[in-house]
């Protein structure tokens, strides 16, 4: 089969003549499924946008109390949501120009929610070219899991035993994941190749200056530093519950496999079932086969183009995966605990 070819965020890959892709994406376009979608994004930005400044006005009124920590169970869900509206920034698929589309992406990531945008774009590339790609996916090169056997086994102390376990370790890992994600952020404005760095510098520091600044000024140091720990914490705990269902669970390709584009996307990733409330909790990324084979496709889009994709793949004999939420969760973890037995069984091992 045919190597697919990097695809930039947002891009829909050009074809092969006479491929299975390009007979889909005539479809697709013929059924105006990639068009833009202005009033729909005009409505959630306007929505998610209140919510935010709803969320910090609250924080702001009310004042020294343990209230707060309900502030910040909501400003967590909401800094979710405005990294979904990010994340379609980042696919093209609000305006029809780049720089549009780029400067929003900018002020939702770097200045709403602390996230080097710039960093993510180029990241968020890698995985969409080579979605569960053993050396070339960085979903699937994550220090503390192991997706791999062989992976598995290059781990060594306290990591060692993590993956060895990860099937209880992943939710609760989870919980450090806007962390992981602000550190990352710095990182990659320290290092070089990122783009409009000066720009990410300063939106990014006004971010990290105006949350410490408000939090400090608004609560004494111990509802401060609960505050930001519960607020932070079920951030990334959301936002990993929200990707976990997409491809963890499904196969892994090996680094040399060549496979052509509709079947490198199809084959390792998942649907989510569960109507429009999981459609909204998940930012629209319950629907990640059809996301994947067009990404630049609007969101509310997605759920239209469900019916003729899952028919089209089985015209041509492509499994296309879907399941419920709960099942999808129950399918990572198990993946992960077959990922980690080799471990079990070694360390099982009494040692003479």
């Amino acid at each position: 089969m045919e190597q697919s070819a990097v695809v930039p965020v947002g891009e829909v890959p050009a074809p092969p003549r006479g491929s299975d892709y390009a007979d889909l994406l005539r479809l697709v376009k013929a059924a105006g499924l990639l068009d833009r979608r202005p009033g729909y994004y005009l409505a959630t930005l306007l929505s998610v946008g209140g919510l935010l400044v709803g969320g910090w006005a609250a924080f702001a009124v009310l004042g020294d109390s343990w209230w707060q920590m309900a502030v910040a169970v909501f400003l967590a869900f909401v800094f979710a949501q405005v990294g979904f509206v990010g994340h379609d920034a980042g696919h093209r698929q609000i305006f029809r120009s780049t720089r549009a589309n780029y400067v929003l992406g900018l002020l939702l990531g770097n200045l709403a929610i602390g996230l080097s945008y710039g960093w993510w774009v180029t990241k968020h590339n890698r995985h969409h070219a080579h979605p569960n790609q053993e050396g070339k996916d960085p979903d699937i090169e994550v220090s503390a899991l192991a997706f791999t056997t062989g992976s598995a086994r290059t781990t060594r102390g306290l990591v060692r035993f993590i993956v060895s376990h990860q099937r209880y370790f992943f939710f609760p890992l989870l919980l450090l994941e806007a962390v992981s994600l602000h550190v990352s952020s710095v990182r990659a404005l320290a290092g070089r190749g990122l783009r409009y760095r000066s720009w990410e510098a300063l939106l990014l520091g006004l971010h990290f200056a105006g949350y410490v600044a408000a939090v400090l000024l608004v609560l004494p140091p111990a509802k401060a530093a609960a505050f930001i720990l519960i607020q932070q914490g079920l951030f990334g705990l959301y936002l990993g519950c929200a990707f976990a269902p997409n491809h963890k669970g499904m196969p892994i390709l090996p680094e040399g496999e060549k496979i052509d584009f509709l079947r490198r996307q199809v084959l390792t990733s998942r649907n989510v079932r569960g109507g429009r409330m999981v459609e909204f909790l998940l930012g629209g990324l319950n629907f990640q086969i059809e996301h994947h084979l067009f990404p630049s496709m609007p969101r509310p889009n997605l759920r239209r183009s469900v019916e003729p994709v899952r028919t089209f793949c089985r015209q041509r004999g492509v499994a296309y995966s879907e399941t419920t939420l709960l099942r999808s969760y129950a399918q990572a973890l198990g993946y992960l605990h077959e990922v980690g037995q080799p471990l079990r069984a070694t360390d099982a091992v009494p040692r003479s």
